[in-house]
């Protein structure tokens, strides 16, 4: 008899540990994985296809699987807000907006390292209203309407000319912006935790 209590004192102690370990596993299988802060997508280059028939520089239509190399959504999705750049030796870069773009362009060091401001060919927008492409540096925005953008926020809608952002903004108000007037400061605005403090000129 008092060797059968010490046995059923361990017994149960056994049985509370295995429980204790059973539960502790299951919740460790269910619960909600920790994600970073911050999320790296890796966008690979498209490389220029002579076989297309265009110039290595001219605008090219969105492919299905490219993805933003700043935010990892597919540009093809949202092709009104689409953006591209395209570098000398021919790789391009599309963007889900040109809001992506011009971040792009201010960190260079950060989603390009290795690549200079330099090496850039060329840089399109999508003009709102018509849908042809633009040359990025030659187009109108526009600056704090109330239409979001794809990623659900507030945005930089391209425009081919002054009028047509103009009417735009008598809908959706907003200012009109030229590419200079999108400074570092701006996009920090817009996007604080995709813009790095010290940002490349262009």
């Amino acid at each position: 008899m008092t060797t059968r209590r010490p046995l059923l004192a361990m017994g149960a102690v056994l049985a509370t540990l295995w429980s204790l370990w059973w539960f502790v596993g299951r919740t460790a299988l269910h619960a909600e994985p920790q994600l970073p802060d911050e999320i790296c997508f890796v966008a690979p280059a498209v490389p220029y296809d002579p076989r297309s028939g265009l110039q290595r520089d001219a605008p090219r239509p969105v492919p299905a699987g490219a993805r933003c190399p700043v935010c990892g959504v597919f540009p093809s999705r949202h092709p009104e807000w689409a953006a591209q750049l395209i570098f000398a030796n021919g790789d391009a870069y599309f963007f889900d907006s040109p809001l992506s773009l011009f971040i792009y362009l201010r960190n260079l060091q950060r989603y390009a390292p290795g690549r200079e401001a330099a090496e850039v060919a060329a840089s399109y927008v999508h003009a709102t209203g018509d849908g042809g492409w633009v040359p990025a540096q030659q187009a109108v925005y526009v600056w704090g309407s109330t239409v979001p953008g794809p990623m659900r926020r507030g945005n930089l809608p391209a425009f081919r000319n002054p009028a047509d952002a103009r009417q735009f903004i008598a809908r959706n108000g907003g200012m009109v912006m030229r590419p200079a007037d999108i400074t570092a400061e701006r996009l920090q605005d817009l996007e604080p935790h995709r813009m790095h403090r010290a940002a490349d000129r262009i």
